[in-house]
């Protein structure tokens, strides 16, 4: 339990274990570029043709007007903070350093440069489709966790296909390109919680990193912090609220790659 550091008692300094030597540092002038705005509003053809000119150029993009009900995000963010803001003893039994464990809270990352740390919580969760009911291996507290994450997760994986649907248009691709043995029918949902702490500015959340998998749909706070890697320069997202950043991951960039 000794490394179930953010869900104990805040610490008065940093341990070392979390200095990280040489920080990336964000263009921070008025000339900053930002990552492309879609409106997922407008026709349809101005959508596909905007998200492959996105992904081709920054593997990222945020979305607008995606559909998905505010209440829905708001009670996802509320019961979120409830689960992290429990006593320690209704959470240990889910704490793991296990990477291969697909339900587990831990904290640091799964990223391990050597012996350091990042100054995070995670909840991690599978959820395999369709009608699985993974849901009854998430936590049980607080008590309506598991019924707003399954609704969640079934509407974010909605949003999620959709993007690959009118990615795979704009390649000329079938649409339904993804949905079988490429997607699997599984997603992994994150819910990072980076706390307060005492000297932000010698320490990361995450350390840089591609991700993995085919899409990542980030569903923005209001405090900015996520940066991407453009051009050989750091810039600084800026949060919408409600907004989701979407990430092409290494698979889907290799496929826009050999399409394009």
């Amino acid at each position: 339990m000794e490394n179930l550091l953010h869900v104990t008692p805040s610490h008065v300094s940093l341990p070392n274990s979390y200095a990280v030597p040489q920080l990336p540092q964000a263009k921070a002038t008025p000339t900053d570029i930002s990552l492309p705005v879609i409106d997922l509003s407008r026709s349809r053809d101005e959508v596909c043709r905007a998200i492959l000119d996105a992904g081709k150029e920054f593997g990222f993009f945020q979305v607008i007007n995606h559909g998905i009900p505010e209440q829905v995000l708001q009670d996802m963010e509320s019961v979120s903070e409830e689960f992290f803001q429990l006593p320690a003893a209704d959470k240990a039994h889910f704490y793991s350093e296990d990477t291969n464990r697909p339900n587990r809270l831990f904290s640091g990352s799964t990223y391990k440069t050597s012996k350091r740390l990042y100054w995070m919580d995670c909840l991690r969760l599978a959820r395999t489709f369709p009608g699985s009911d993974c849901k009854k291996e998430w936590p049980e507290k607080p008590e309506e966790l598991r019924n707003v994450f399954e609704n969640y997760t079934a509407l974010m994986r909605g949003l999620g296909m959709e993007m690959l649907h009118m990615l795979c248009q704009s390649l000329g691709l079938p649409s339904d390109y993804f949905d079988e043995d490429q997607s699997a029918g599984d997603m992994i949902l994150s819910v990072i919680r980076y706390p307060p702490c005492p000297t932000p500015d010698v320490t990361l959340g995450l350390p840089p990193h591609c991700d993995r998998n085919l899409i990542t749909l980030v569903l923005s706070g209001s405090v900015p912090g996520l940066q991407v890697f453009y051009k050989g320069d750091w810039i600084m997202v800026k949060p919408i609220r409600h907004s989701f950043v979407i990430n092409f991951g290494l698979h889907l960039e290799v496929y826009i790659y050999i399409y394009t």
